[in-house]
């Protein structure tokens, strides 16, 4: 069974960080672009960072370049958002998601179930 599963969400106060993980089942992620998005309530959900298949290239948001870093272990399947310096405006749901032909072309049609990321003091 195909499945991607985030974790490593919770509550932090402002400045604090969060390193949250997108663990693959059923599939090897090696082939595959990663993205994070998030949906804050009320929102429309937003890429946050993607980091490609074959060469590792990474993208981020402008509001999070600087703060966030996106990283894969291939060997646990995995995929990670390192994300410091949180401020309150990065309260949301986090989701990743696969893409078979890249960051920026095709669609993402594997989605995990999200992971709440609340940021307050």
């Amino acid at each position: 069974q195909v499945q991607l599963v985030e974790s490593g969400g919770g509550l932090v106060q402002p400045g604090g960080s969060l390193r949250l993980s997108c663990a693959a089942s059923g599939f090897t992620l090696d082939y595959y672009a990663i993205g994070w998005f998030r949906q804050a309530p009320g929102k429309e959900r937003e890429g946050v960072s993607c980091i490609s298949s074959s060469d590792g290239l990474t993208y981020y948001a402008d509001s999070v370049k600087g703060r966030f870093t996106i990283s894969r272990d291939n060997a646990k399947n995995t995929v990670y958002l390192q994300m410091n310096s949180l401020k309150p405006e990065d309260t949301a749901v986090y989701y990743c998601a696969t893409n078979g032909f890249g960051c920026f072309q095709g669609e993402y049609d594997y989605w995990g179930q999200g992971t709440q990321v609340t940021v307050s003091s």
